[in-house]
């Protein structure tokens, strides 16, 4: 799921308390432990994270409407050879220049879990739920 969707929505924790959610298109799985995303334009999410390092992260296929939660503790990383590491990782796989990486978040996941829309309460199938959003995404695109 990670891997297909690509896009984690982060939720971090402000100075003030109150909640941030912040789109992350570099989302993916670092090891069985570890998820991770750059920080190409992210000040207030690293700013966040270095006050408070509580960290959620929801992929959701937006088709489905079914992902998973992972809550855990995030670690900024701008320099060294794991933050060398991941950027060298993201400028193979995804062709990421170095140069428009500011850190590297690396989240340690504490738990997992699923996220299943309310959608599927009725009793729809999920190629009933599939067929219906995707009709939705397309019409919203045209």
């Amino acid at each position: 799921m990670v891997t297909s969707q690509g896009l984690g929505f982060v939720a971090t924790v402000r100075p003030d308390g109150t909640p941030s959610l912040s789109p992350k298109g570099t989302t993916e799985i670092w090891d069985d432990d570890h998820l991770v995303f750059l920080d190409l334009h992210s000040p207030g999410t690293v700013a966040n994270l270095a006050h408070n390092p509580a960290v959620e992260i929801n992929v959701v296929d937006p088709v489905r409407r079914k992902g998973y939660r992972f809550r855990g503790l995030g670690e900024v990383h701008t320099e060294g050879e794991l933050y060398e590491r991941i950027v060298e990782r993201f400028r193979q796989r995804r062709g990421t220049r170095p140069d428009r990486v500011r850190s590297a978040v690396l989240v340690r996941v504490l738990e997992t879990s699923r996220l299943i829309s309310p959608a599927y309460e009725g009793g729809a199938s999920e190629a009933e739920i599939a067929a219906k959003w995707r009709a939705r995404l397309t019409a919203e695109e045209a």
